[in-house]
């Protein structure tokens, strides 16, 4: 069943602008965390003496978990209307485990106050989509315009952490950590209230499980969850081990860290201008182009490419990372009802991405210890197996909603 969206209501212009400036420093702030934890993280694990092995299975006991604890804690959210609440509430998780992990070690104590910090930042992040999505319905604005604050405070973590780890060692990746939980904390206390505009819009209703059942088992939506959640999780051996392999291969910690830098700079490009390409090449087609440069990309890194030809290969990112993630969030914000929506936003995070991710990592893991930098060729692999799905699903989709709602009023 395809039912188009509503028309969007006119918001003045002020209005407007506080809403998408609040939620703009919100994933400056939190992109602060992803900054220091996706690039450094595993350094910081190596240096407690954990192996290649261990390292692997602390990244991906994350993503395991979160299968279950992200879809449950955003179904309360949407059923309590305790989006921004629970953002809170996860930003103190964060803090407490961050300053745990900072007294811990051996590889039990790590793994479980490590996995609390992972979930607490991964969890965060479908919710406060919800309320970009809400504001990006009833404001007009353009999301890629707010998202992108947060993948420039990403480059600057990225690179200022690295400063920080060159003069101070690995064991300063937790404290920054913590930093950045804390100002996060911060910033979710000034986060747009639409809970409430979402209430009053569509009244209030008594959201199922079973509702939320019906969504993740429709045909088109799953197609979607393969689609997308692929795509992302061919980047489980360049978030593992893309630091570590460029470090065996002599690279040092500030070019390493500019690398990284590139990429996400060019997924900033592409979410500067995410409203006209969308308008260009359309949900589908977007889905599709990432899909295919995942397949290039992680295809050219298995033969280990010189340094100069690493940059270029960087830049890929804004299509592998960022075209994924805009035709993703474009996807559910047309396929999804709004009352789904912090539901759907938590099946892409856990059970597409999640789980792709967390079988990817093993893997990656079990790879990496045999063919080093010949492990992107299985991502390639995940990659390829993306694009069919986005190719099934772009054939399939009218650009309506997946599923329909029929809610009785509480």
């Amino acid at each position: 069943m395809h039912r188009p969206a509503k028309p969007k209501p006119q918001t003045p212009p002020h209005l407007s602008t506080g809403y998408a400036v609040r939620v703009s420093v919100f994933f400056g702030a939190l992109f602060l965390i992803y900054g220091v934890y996706l690039p450094y993280m595993p350094l910081w694990l190596k240096g407690q003496g954990l192996s290649v092995g261990q390292i692997a299975i602390i990244t991906a006991t994350p993503y395991i978990l979160r299968d279950l604890v992200t879809p449950a804690v955003a179904f309360y959210a949407d059923r309590t209307a305790n989006h921004r609440r629970t953002i809170i509430m996860l930003a103190w998780i964060g803090v407490a485990a961050t300053l745990a992990l900072s007294q811990t070690s051996g590889f039990w104590p790590i793994l479980i106050f490590a996995v609390a910090t992972s979930i607490a930042m991964t969890t965060t992040m479908p919710l406060s989509e919800v309320i970009a999505l809400h504001g990006m319905k009833t404001t007009g604005y353009d999301y890629g315009r707010v998202r992108l604050w947060g993948s420039l405070t990403f480059v600057v973590a990225n690179v200022g952490a690295a400063e920080v780890i060159a003069r101070t060692g690995s064991s300063s990746v937790v404290w920054m950590l913590a930093a950045a939980f804390a100002i996060t904390l911060i910033a979710a206390h000034f986060l747009p209230r639409a809970d409430r505009d979402m209430s009053q819009s569509e009244g209030t209703h008594a959201l199922s499980l079973g509702m939320a059942a019906r969504l993740a088992v429709t045909p088109l939506f799953v197609l979607f969850l393969i689609a997308g959640g692929t795509v992302q999780a061919a980047h489980a051996t360049y978030y593992t081990f893309a630091t570590l392999h460029w470090t065996s291969q002599g690279i040092t910690p500030l070019i390493i860290g500019a690398l990284w830098a590139l990429g996400v700079i060019a997924e900033v490009v592409l979410f500067a201008f995410s409203g006209r390409v969308v308008a260009w090449i359309g949900i589908r087609g977007l889905l599709i182009t990432a899909a295919a440069s995942a397949v290039i990309r992680w295809t050219a890194m298995s033969v280990d490419p010189p340094l100069w030809a690493l940059f270029p290969l960087q830049l890929l990112h804004g299509m592998t990372f960022g075209a994924a993630h805009i035709a993703a969030i474009h996807f559910m914000s047309q396929a999804v009802p709004e009352k789904l929506a912090g539901t759907a936003q938590a099946l892409y995070a856990s059970v597409g991405m999640g789980l792709a991710m967390a079988i990817a990592t093993l893997i990656s893991g079990v790879l990496y210890e045999r063919f080093a930098g010949g492990a992107y060729l299985g991502m390639a692999g995940l990659a390829a197996l993306g694009l069919i799905a986005a190719l099934a699903m772009a054939r399939l989709w009218r650009g309506g909603y997946v599923i329909e709602l029929h809610i009785q009023k509480a």
